[in-house]
């Protein structure tokens, strides 16, 4: 038995400035893993690819990892690099394949695509006809019928933030690996509402989401082979952006049908709880300079890595300084730039740069804005470590070059790299230990809860500026079906 496992992962936000090249998905290197090279990298880590390895191993099979490309989200995917990573799995299917194993995201835009993975399964599902399929697929899916007709079952994230890459993989390939065996003949229902969650209402840590991804859960403890509510990606401006709901059986349509609809009726009733209320920037520092307990996290939730955000946006670190706040991690401004003049300087010496606000946002009318910040250089790093979990427990990350500048006041990590603060290794791997911090500025949204959500006593929302922002009004959307809530009254 032969196994194919192929990763190809991309959150596009259709507004954001950031370039999605090849190089993006190969995460430091000059291009994605390929073959032993993937093998190597993901066996016995957290992730969907590394299930995939896990359970086809044990069922005896032989498996080929043709690439494992993944990228942190930004803008819409180059047309040659998405079609390189198509042809890396396509020309490997052949007669001697028995089953096809995706670790996919779901919500892939290119320049020339509004769906890239329902194109890739397209393309798969006629090179494969018989061949059975599973896809792991990311919470934030934006789901397409090509999605749905052209694989055999898929299953999708049940936590927010992601702790459940693996557990994912494994409800996928067990599947794959039943129908293989005679076991399991997968039927699949799904649907959508006319909503549009916004991310930091979508934790599967707080209600709604929670009791919807318990009650999946719960499903699979019964007569689903699995079930997926999928709270979609906001920040894409395509037609399939929103809510949906994906529920497997072993061959009965209607109860999947049945538990499609409950999932969305549910989601449905309780869609004013999806909704965010923004709270101004200078209230919440004010409010952060009055809890003694420590650390608090200072969110800066509108300029994020894994949600497409240019992560150089100054709004919230210039709130910082003005507010006179003391003994404050930041963590990070991707700015390659200065980078490589602190660099240049070394370790030690004292700085003035201009520092992030390198990238124009013209998709909200937003111009970028440095800020001079004067400090000495404590630490140079090459910006790689280990996750420690339980996000991606186990996978190398590389924010590049990276070097911590310190204020006096703030010590401010800035990264060649973007690089999303859902572990505690990200400061740790540059000298700095967040529990002893009384401020940490987070470039994230929800993730961060899975690294420094037991750690931080207190939490602030701080709303910047940036393409990740929760104020929909500043976006435009010119292609997502309308009428859809919250934009619309429904």
């Amino acid at each position: 038995m032969k196994i194919l496992l192929a990763q190809m992962k991309h959150e596009t936000n259709t507004f954001s400035p950031v370039v999605t090249d090849l190089a993006r998905f190969a995460r430091g290197q000059a291009l994605p893993f390929y073959d032993d090279e993937a093998l190597q990298a993901y066996a016995g880590t957290g992730s969907a690819l590394g299930a995939f390895i896990d359970v086809a191993t044990r069922a005896g099979a032989e498996v080929i990892v043709p690439i494992a490309a993944n990228a942190w989200p930004s803008g819409p995917v180059e047309d040659a690099a998405y079609t390189h990573m198509c042809e890396c799995i396509l020309d490997r299917i052949g007669p001697d394949i028995d089953a096809i194993l995706l670790d996919l995201h779901g919500a892939m835009v290119t320049r020339s695509l509004e769906d890239g993975e329902g194109n890739l399964l397209a393309k798969v599902r006629a090179a494969a006809p018989n061949v059975p399929i599973g896809v792991a697929l990311d919470m934030h899916t934006n789901m397409y019928p090509d999605i749905i007709n052209n694989c055999d079952v898929l299953a999708g994230y049940q936590t927010y933030p992601h702790i459940d890459l693996y557990e994912t993989g494994q409800r996928a390939a067990n599947v794959v690996i039943d129908m293989l065996q005679g076991r399991a003949r997968p039927t699949m229902a799904w649907g959508r509402r006319p909503m549009l969650p916004h991310v930091m209402r979508q934790s599967s840590l707080d209600f709604p989401n929670s009791q919807l991804q318990a009650r999946a859960q719960a499903m699979e403890s019964g007569d689903a082979l699995t079930a997926s509510l999928f709270t979609g990606f906001p920040h894409a401006d395509i037609a399939g952006a929103g809510l949906s709901a994906v529920v497997v059986t072993n061959d009965n349509a209607n109860a999947a049908q049945a538990h499609v609809d409950e999932l969305l009726d549910f989601a449905w009733k309780h869609r004013s709880d999806f909704v965010y209320h923004v709270e101004p920037l200078e209230q919440s520092i004010a409010r952060a300079t009055q809890i003694d307990a420590a650390p608090v996290v200072l969110l800066d939730h509108y300029d994020n890595a894994a949600s497409g955000g240019t992560m150089d946006t100054m709004t919230v670190l210039k709130g910082i300084i003005a507010a006179g706040l003391k003994d404050v991690a930041v963590f990070a401004i991707h700015d390659p730039g200065a980078v490589a003049q602190m660099l240049d300087a070394g370790v030690g010496a004292n700085v003035t740069i201009s520092l992030g606000g390198k990238l124009d946002m013209p998709s909200i009318g937003l111009k970028g804005e440095p800020l001079q910040v004067s400090g000495r250089i404590r630490t140079i790093t090459d910006g790689q470590f280990v996750n420690e979990g339980p996000a991606s427990k186990g996978v190398r990350m590389d924010m590049g070059t990276s070097v911590v500048l310190d204020t006096g006041n703030i010590e401010i990590v800035v990264i060649s790299r973007h690089q999303e603060p859902n572990d505690l290794a990200c400061l740790r791997s540059v000298g700095i230990e967040p529990s002893a911090k009384r401020f940490l500025m987070l470039k994230s949204r929800v993730h961060f809860r899975a690294g420094f959500g037991e750690l931080a006593r207190h939490i602030v929302e701080c709303a910047g500026t940036g393409v990740c922002t929760s104020d929909y009004s500043t976006l435009n959307f010119s292609n997502l079906p309308r009428p859809i809530y919250p934009l619309d009254e429904m």
